[in-house]
């Protein structure tokens, strides 16, 4: 059974994750006047699960790409979530939001990637550096090497590192679940 293996190696990404970078993203976060949020595929699935429980914490969100989403402003700070670091898209992004006054929070694994290079502050995830010896998921399966496809570790261990974030938020910024209860969605 594959469930202990990949339990295990959550426990060993998520332990390894810096408690410098922790808390620096920590009072990044306190700190921004409002903050945009992006990632693409499962990535952006988990920063916009991350941007909504801030919008709980009441931090003004918005998500990079949708209709409704505001123009960026000096010093506001974007969130931008790749586990290569490499992603079109979401690199993109945070090449504008530097040209626009704005901070960047990279959380990615890897720290010589463009957009580690680019952010204000990195929180690396180390989940990419699992070796592959065999390149095929079936293959992998067939011979009893139960990692999972496609980065996987990443985005489980980036949510939560994010749901640490939402605890300590809480805690330094005095909001109680019951607060975060009235502002979630009703609708």
């Amino acid at each position: 059974m594959h469930y202990p293996f990949i339990l295990d190696k959550i426990r060993e990404i998520t332990e390894k994750v810096s408690d410098k970078e922790f808390f620096d993203f920590i009072d990044f976060l306190k700190k921004a006047p409002r903050i945009y949020i992006i990632g693409a595929g499962r990535s952006g699935l988990v920063a916009k699960a991350f941007g909504m429980r801030l919008v709980h914490l009441k931090k003004k969100v918005f998500i990079v790409g949708e209709t409704i989403t505001p123009a960026m402003r000096k010093c506001d700070i974007l969130v931008a979530v790749s586990g290569s670091g490499k992603t079109t898209s979401v690199v993109d992004v945070a090449r504008a939001t530097k040209g626009l006054g704005g901070k960047i929070a990279g959380i990615t694994s890897n720290r010589e990637s463009e957009l580690a290079s680019l952010s204000d502050r990195v929180v690396i995830i180390p989940s990419e550096f699992i070796p592959r010896e065999v390149a095929s998921y079936d293959l992998r399966n067939i011979m009893g090497i139960p990692l999972p496809p496609m980065g996987s570790l990443f985005e489980i261990s980036v949510l939560i590192f994010f749901e640490a974030c939402v605890l300590e938020l809480m805690k330094q910024l005095g909001i109680q679940e019951e607060t975060m209860k009235k502002i979630h969605a009703n609708l």
